[in-house]
């Protein structure tokens, strides 16, 4: 089908499927935090690996990460919405 709303409505519903949500990343920063769960949660696996075996940097990468959990979930989101609606053909304003 080649009907510009119905490929939007599914572009929408692919992105909804795949979304982070910020309450979920704070979550597991505050439960997880020192082993990296809310970078695996968001896809950052280097990141995740390394703050694995350094327990968070000494604890100093968990504390600097609770001022940039919800700009990451962001711009994590923002990428997977332009990748999708780039793929359905869809410019993302």
């Amino acid at each position: 089908m080649n009907d510009p709303q119905y490929r939007l409505r599914r572009a929408e519903h692919e992105f909804a499927s795949v979304r982070k949500d910020a309450r979920t990343a704070y979550l597991l920063w505050f439960l997880t935090g020192i082993i990296g769960g809310h970078r695996f949660y968001l896809g950052d696996t280097g990141r995740s690996v390394a703050m694995l075996f350094t327990l968070g940097g000494l604890g100093l990468w968990t504390l600097a990460d609770v001022l940039f959990v919800g700009r990451r979930v962001r711009a994590v989101n923002s990428a997977r919405r332009a990748e999708i609606m780039a793929r359905y053909g869809m410019i993302d304003a």
